[in-house]
């Protein structure tokens, strides 16, 4: 009798390749022109970050619950939206039509396979990265005098808020790089290849460790242009982050490589 949900075969892992600062270049404007192809994708995927976010700064004050809520949700629906811009991307090189059924169809499949559990890890990191900031805010500024930070920022300028705050961006720093390496090319080939989760971060961190000066060059992109687009209002995502996220499929393919 024929399986009609049969699990399909595990993927044979890609080969890492070299990736150089002007494939990088090529990855970008690769990005620029499927975002300029397909704008009302992008704006609808990168519209899930922006939301979550906005809410995020809006029920901020004195409302601890729903920023928990916010918190944890922006991570978790995160995977989902780079998939869909993925696809997108994963489709104008196929020449395939882009049907809003076809591509939401598919982001709705990842929930069965690997990308959920990507995002599981997402949050563990979130959670993790606010505990630790906040034993660090212990650290340093316990002992301090404090008065509604919220409203005065003197306290910060202080030596050991200084100091906490060199810290905890050093440390900020460092977990995000570590984040980046997990994920950079592991969305992007759980979304076409069956594989399990745990070896596409592997195999992604290995990527950035043989590419190593081309992706901090990529990380540090990302952060700077992302931190750009969120000044006015968060407006500037809606073309920093489908821009991005198209950007990264083509990474992908020029950083991976199937074995002959």
């Amino acid at each position: 009798m024929t399986q009609t949900n049969a699990t399909p075969p595990a993927s044979q892992l890609p080969l890492v390749g070299k990736v150089t600062l002007l494939e990088l270049r090529a990855a970008i404007m690769a990005g620029i022109y499927d975002f300029k192809r397909a704008p009302q994708f992008g704006l609808f995927f990168s519209a899930v970050y922006v939301v979550i976010g906005f809410a995020m700064v809006m029920l901020g004050a004195g409302h601890v619950t729903w920023v928990l809520a916010t918190s944890l949700g922006f991570p978790l629906a995160a995977p989902f939206a780079a998939v869909g811009l993925y696809e997108v991307s994963r489709r104008l090189e196929d020449k395939q039509p882009l049907i809003w059924s076809e591509v939401l169809g598919v982001v709705w499949k990842e929930r069965t396979r690997q990308i959920p559990w990507m995002g599981a890890i997402i949050v563990i990191y979130f959670l993790f990265w606010t505990f630790l900031a906040h034993m660090l805010f212990a650290v340093f500024m316990g002992m301090s005098t404090m008065t509604n930070i919220s409203s005065s920022l003197d306290v910060f300028l202080t030596r050991n808020g200084l100091i906490m705050i060199a810290v905890e961006l050093g440390i900020g720093a460092i977990l995000a790089f570590l984040l980046f390496s997990m994920t950079v090319v592991s969305l992007p080939l759980l979304l076409e290849k069956e594989v399990d989760f745990v070896s596409a971060m592997l195999l992604s961190i290995r990527t950035v460790a043989e590419n190593l000066p081309v992706m901090l060059v990529w990380a540090a992109l990302i952060a700077a242009v992302s931190l750009i687009g969120l000044l006015p209002a968060f407006l500037g995502l809606f073309v920093v982050l489908p821009v991005f996220g198209h950007a990264t499929w083509h990474l992908y393919r020029r950083a991976l490589y199937d074995p002959v």
